[in-house]
């Protein structure tokens, strides 16, 4: 089974287009016009061992980051198909020089998302910290999945927020991996026969 997707997203607003290979090499492809974004989109591939290639186009940059999360999020969904064979769970702690940050992954077709990132800066590079902040939340909105990402120590707020996406890429990688015994049983990871 290819687990593949590429999905488009258009409106007044934006013109996104995401393609995910969940059992790539972690190649990374982004065009979104917002630097700190493509390096974290890099980031959040190389980690994940997904391949992501994404171009963007928006009116606002808001929009632009929202939108390109919320495609993400769908593209990543549509190339786990029925999620059935998959371990569903993931967790990662990943340190990144003076950060610390941890995050905890569950693919279970409930979006929900606990966000705790420690930010102070208005600005990280040439993206705003709100906008930063609601990518997660977007994503796991998207993605349909329970998301919690927490930095837990810090003094910049380069460092803290690439050290969540590393490791909400080292967690979504976990969960998405295949499981072998439960591909086997042919059911979705869940006690209630269902995501």
């Amino acid at each position: 089974m290819k687990r593949s997707a590429l999905v488009t997203r258009k409106t007044k607003e934006t013109d996104i287009t995401v393609r995910v290979s969940l059992d790539g090499t972690g190649r990374a492809e982004a065009r979104t016009g917002v630097a700190f974004l493509d390096h974290m989109l890099h980031s959040l591939a190389t980690h994940s061992l997904i391949d992501v290639t994404v171009t963007a186009k928006g009116d606002l940059m808001h929009h632009t980051v929202e939108d390109v999360a919320i495609t993400l999020g769908k593209a990543i969904s549509q190339a786990l198909g029925d999620r059935v064979g998959i371990r569903r769970f993931g967790d990662a702690v990943v340190p990144m020089d003076d950060a610390l940050a941890l995050a905890s992954v569950d693919l279970v077709k409930r979006p929900y998302s606990v966000l705790d990132l420690k930010l102070e800066r208005v600005m990280l590079e040439d993206a705003p910290k709100e906008d930063l902040e609601h990518f997660f939340g977007s994503i796991a909105q998207a993605l349909e999945a329970t998301v919690h990402v927490k930095v837990l120590e810090g003094s910049n707020d380069h460092h803290k927020f690439e050290a969540a996406v590393k490791a909400f890429a080292l967690a979504l990688r976990e969960a998405a991996a295949p499981d072998p015994r439960r591909a086997k049983m042919k059911a979705p990871p869940s006690s209630k026969g269902s995501m």
